[in-house]
């Protein structure tokens, strides 16, 4: 039936959909009242123009999400009612021959109201409104012809409204397959398109459209987030394959209103923006952080990250427009380079010597070789010594007496491993210059896993 009219059992409440009713009950109709039914089918089919009418001004009057489409397109909805109706007016008199149309006719009627938003409850409302239309008509007809025959149409009733209830099934399993689909597209266009804006590759022109799309401000103040190994972090595709648990989130997987997976570390309460949007890459997985702009914000949300054990977090510099958030990708794989391997969260603006030697591992492997190779000639044990040392020193900020604390040692222990390392590598811990080399060394062996 088109989608039309409320049936003698009333309006469905809710959008669940209606399922074929098993034939519970044997069928009451005999050769005899099949036959009053195909009479009063036949005048019916022969009037189906003006059936068409009333039911589409029904539609009209009784169901307000068909208003919209009949006011743009009376004549479009006119013709699905009336091809609805012939199909299914027919299925009555020759059930075998209009079956599999009426059901296509049914499906295609339910695919194309989900695809134009028409909620599911009006669609099988307007079914109903049909199914009743066509059996008052059906009564109407068969009392002018001869009343007495009445008696012997309530013997088909039964299998009428089966008829429309198989058909609200139909229409409802449709209904819900083309919103899958749709839900799939509008994922799948969401999910290359952020995979775009981070891999740099996003058109200027599509901005606006991506903006509207992710519910984010073109020209907003973002950050990117990355996060690798430990317990809900992936190991799988970027913009292109991804695992299957990188699948799960990958593009519609939100932090906020229609979140579909967990996401890999949880955000504070109030993180910055409304809407959070994760990416899956191929080492990491990515978070869009949309800022306020307030100063220390990046700080304070490293501060407050939720990192699980093991689990690796980079924060990269925020940056301006989403047209940049490839850059913005970029500085977070270079802050989660210098996370250490047990774990962590880094902010990229707040280690930046750490990040220049990720950035170029060849150079820093280099200096780390000029400046601490000659330890290398000393057992292992010794040379561990003088790296922890140092290290320990410039933490304390060039105290011997807080670095010997640290290292459950005098001061002068300090001083005297120090000055040890002056003498094997011809550096003056004193000297500016000596001093950054000698730190960005130390960076480069902790970094780059003792090269």
């Amino acid at each position: 039936m088109p989608q039309v009219v409320r049936s003698r059992i009333g309006a469905l409440h809710g959008p669940s959909p209606i399922p074929p009713l098993p034939h519970r009950f044997r069928s009451l109709a005999d050769r005899e009242s099949v036959e009053v039914l195909h009479r009063a089918a036949r005048v019916l089919v022969a009037s189906l123009p003006a059936l068409t009418d009333r039911l589409v001004e029904a539609l009209y009057a009784q169901e307000p999400a068909y208003r919209a489409a009949i006011d743009s397109d009376r004549a479009g909805v006119w013709q699905e009612v009336h091809h609805s109706l012939r199909h299914n007016v027919g299925s009555l008199i020759q059930p075998r021959e209009f079956r599999e149309s009426a059901h296509r006719t049914s499906r295609w009627i339910g695919e194309v109201r989900a695809e134009q938003g028409v909620p599911l409850d009006a669609v099988l409302h307007a079914f109903r409104m049909g199914g009743a239309m066509v059996w008052q008509d059906l009564v109407d007809e068969t009392a002018r012809r001869d009343p007495d025959d009445i008696r012997l149409l309530v013997h088909v009733a039964a299998d009428v409204w089966n008829f429309v209830d198989e058909h609200c099934g139909v229409v409802a399993d449709a209904y819900r397959q083309a919103e899958r689909r749709q839900s799939w597209r509008r994922e799948n266009r969401q999910r290359l398109m952020v995979a775009a804006l981070l891999d740099g590759t996003a058109r200027i022109a599509d901005l606006a459209e991506a903006a509207e799309m992710l519910g984010l401000p073109e020209q907003g103040r973002y950050a990117v987030l990355a996060v690798a190994g430990g317990i809900g972090a992936v190991g799988a595709g970027s913009g292109a394959g991804a695992g299957s648990a990188a699948a799960s989130r990958a593009g519609a997987a939100q932090h906020g209103p229609g979140a579909a997976a967990r996401p890999p570390v949880a955000l504070p309460a109030g993180a910055p923006g409304a809407t959070v949007l994760w990416h899956p890459g191929p080492d990491a997985e990515f978070a869009i952080l949309p800022l306020a702009g307030s100063s220390g914000e990046l700080s304070a949300l490293a501060a407050a990250l939720d990192v699980p054990a093991g689990t690796r977090a980079g924060i990269g510099s925020a940056v301006e427009g989403l047209a940049a958030l490839g850059d913005a990708r970029r500085l977070a794989e270079t802050a989660l380079r210098t996370c250490p391997a047990s774990g962590g969260t880094v902010l990229l603006d707040e280690h930046l010597p750490d990040a220049l030697v990720v950035s170029s591992p060849a150079l820093a492997g280099a200096l780390a070789g000029r400046v601490l190779g000659p330890l290398d000639r000393l057992d292992p044990a010794d040379r561990d010594v003088i790296v922890e040392t140092l290290t320990a020193w410039l933490d304390a900020d060039g105290s011997a007496q807080r670095a010997g604390a640290r290292l459950y040692c005098h001061r002068n222990t300090v001083l005297n491993r120090l000055r040890r390392f002056e003498q094997l590598t011809g550096r003056c811990l004193t000297r500016p210059r000596d001093a950054v080399e000698v730190s960005l060394a130390l960076a480069a062996r902790r970094l780059l896993g003792g090269a």
